[in-house]
């Protein structure tokens, strides 16, 4: 069983339209996958309509494939970003 830790997460664009704020603290799973962790952002921030085409950076690092797991620590950054041009 994973232990649960207080992670920050940055929201921009879109994202930060529909979660309405720029900055959150989540707890999450200390080890998650990313698709997991993305279902759970949207549920929680109102974000279906921007689902499938939102990004997640864990410490500034893009997470590339959703089926990696993610290993959180306390305290660490999380960014939701959103498609940035219009498509």
């Amino acid at each position: 069983m994973s232990t649960v830790v207080n992670v920050h997460v940055l929201f921009f664009a879109k994202s930060r339209e529909l979660a309405n704020t720029n900055r959150s603290k989540v707890d999450v799973p200390s080890e998650i996958t990313a698709s997991e962790l993305l279902d759970q952002l949207v549920a929680r921030f109102g974000l279906t309509s921007i689902r499938d085409n939102l990004i997640l950076a864990h410490n500034e690092s893009y997470i590339e494939n959703l089926s990696e797991r993610i290993l959180f620590k306390e305290g660490d950054e999380l960014a939701i970003i959103p498609p940035l041009s219009g498509g």
